[in-house]
C-alpha cells in the first residue's frame, strides 16, 4: 500500500508524499507509518543489519546498473547490511557459488540515468529494493544543456548525427516563448531510437532496417510541472556535434520507418545557407520538473524542432528524484552519498572508526532511510 493512501490530503505523487513525514513524526497524535524510520533518529542506535534507501550521485559515463553492481561488492561484505554470522560463514566458504550467489544481499536502483547523465541515483537495500518502484512515478528535476543545429539518432551527444538545421535565427526571446508550449500535462512521442517496443520489436529495429512501422508510436501523457531557461550560453561554450554521422543509406531507412505513419517526416539535412562550417552552434541550458516517464531528450528534441532548427542533448543533470536531492532544500529532502565514497572504498576501504564503520559506510549511514 501506498503510504500516501494513510495520509488523506497528501499529493498523489508517492515521493513527494514522503516529505512530509518528518514535519510530523514528532506530533505525539501520529503513529508513524510502518516500513520508514525517522531521519532524526541517531545513526548508531540503528541496528544491523540494516534494510535501506540512499541517493547516490552518478557521475557521467558509467551505466547506472555498472555502479549498482560496484556498490553490491561493499554492501555484500558490510556488517551494516549483512548478518555478521552470514559475513562469518561466506568467509569460510571459497566458492564462487557460495560467496556471490544465494547469500549476496539484494539491492537495485529506483528509475536508471543514461550513461551522459549524471545526478541522483536511488538505491534500495534489503527490503528497501521493495520501495523502488515508488521512485519510477514521482517527481523528478533535471538540468539539461541543449545543442541547436544537429539531431541525433539517441536525441543526445552519444549518438550519430543525423540531420543538420539552421540554428543561427534562434534568440533568447524565442526559446522563452517556446517553452510556453512545453508545459503543463503535454503528449510526448518517445523516441523512434529507443527500446521500447512495438510488436514485439524494439523501434530502434524498425528505424536501423528501414522496416515500416505498423502504426505511428503511441503517444504518453506527461506533466511538465516547471520549465525555465536558465542560462544561455550562445557560442560561449565548448559543446560540439558529433563526429559520427548516419550514413544516406542510414538516413533513408529512419526515413523508411517513419514515412509509413507520416508522410511529412524527413531527415535531409537543411544547413545554414550562407554560414561558415566552422560557427560554433548556439547552446542553452534549460531546468525542469517533470512526471514520471518524462523523455527529457524528447523535450529537448521537440523545442528545437519548434524552433525551426535540430538539437540535442549534451549535458543532463537529474538534480532531485522524489526527496533525494543533489541541494537538498524542502522538508524532508535527503541528501546524496557522492560517488568518490564508493570508489574510493572499492581500492581501499581503510581502517573501521569506534563503531566498526568504514569511512564509506559512515557516508551511506549518515544519508540513508531505513526500511523495516
Amino acid at each position: 500500500m501506498l503510504l500516501t493512501a494513510r495520509l488523506s490530503g497528501l499529493p498523489p505523487y508517492p515521493c513527494l508524499g514522503f516529505r512530509f513525514l518528518s514535519q510530523i513524526y514528532t506530533r505525539p497524535d501520529f503513529l508513524a507509518p510502518t516500513g520508514y524510520h525517522s531521519s532524526k533518529m541517531p545513526k548508531e542506535t540503528k541496528s544491523s543489519p540494516l534494510s535501506a534507501l540512499f541517493g547516490v550521485v552518478k557521475p557521467s559515463g558509467p551505466t547506472s546498473m555498472s555502479l549498482v553492481n560496484d556498490i553490491k561488492k561493499l554492501v555484500a561484505n558490510s556488517p551494516l547490511f549483512v548478518e555478521e554470522s552470514k559475513l562469518k560463514a561466506k568467509a569460510s566458504k571459497t566458492t564462487r557459488k557460495n560467496k556471490h550467489g544465494r547469500d549476496a544481499v539484494k539491492i537495485g536502483q529506483g528509475g536508471t540515468l543514461d550513461p551522459l547523465a549524471d545526478g541522483v541515483l536511488v538505491v534500495g537495500v534489503g527490503k528497501g529494493t521493495k520501495k523502488l518502484s515508488d521512485f519510477l512515478d514521482c517527481v523528478k528535476e533535471y538540468r539539461t544543456t541543449c545543442l541547436l543545429g544537429c539531431e541525433t539518432d539517441t536525441y543526445d551527444s552519444e549518438g550519430k548525427q543525423v540531420r543538420v538545421a539552421p540554428w543561427r535565427h534562434v534568440t533568447r526571446e524565442q526559446v522563452e516563448k517556446a517553452l510556453e508550449q512545453f508545459r503543463g500535462e503535454i503528449d510526448q512521442v518517445p523516441p523512434i531510437f529507443s527500446a521500447l517496443k512495438m510488436d514485439g520489436k524494439p523501434l530502434y529495429d524498425y528505424a536501423r532496417n528501414g522496416i515500416p512501422l505498423p502504426r505511428p508510436i503511441e503517444k504518453r501523457k506527461v506533466t511538465v510541472h516547471e520549465l525555465e531557461l536558465i542560462e544561455w550560453k550562445g557560442d560561449d561554450h565548448s559543446f560540439r556535434w558529433p563526429e559520427k554521422k548516419f550514413t544516406k543509406e542510414e538516413q533513408e531507412a529512419m526515413e523508411k520507418a517513419l514515412k509509413s505513419v507520416d508522410d511529412t517526416v524527413s531527415v535531409k539535412d537543411e544547413p545554414e545557407a550562407d554560414a561558415p562550417s566552422e560557427g560554433v552552434p548556439t547552446a542553452f541550458v534549460l531546468r525542469m520538473k517533470v512526471s514520471g516517464g518524462t523523455y527529457v531528450r524528447s523535450i529537448v528534441h521537440d523545442l528545437a524542432h519548434a524552433l525551426g532548427s535540430a538539437g540535442h542533448v549534451v549535458t543532463l543533470t537529474r538534480a532531485r528524484q522524489g526527496r533525494f536531492a543533489l541541494e537538498p532544500s524542502e522538508e524532508g529532502d535527503r541528501a546524496c552519498v557522492p560517488w568518490d565514497a564508493f570508489e574510493k572504498a572499492l581500492k581501499d576501504e581503510g581502517e573501521a572508526d569506534a563503531h566498526g564503520r568504514k569511512e564509506w559506510e559512515r557516508e551511506v549511514l549518515d544519508k540513508l532511510e531505513v526500511v523495516t
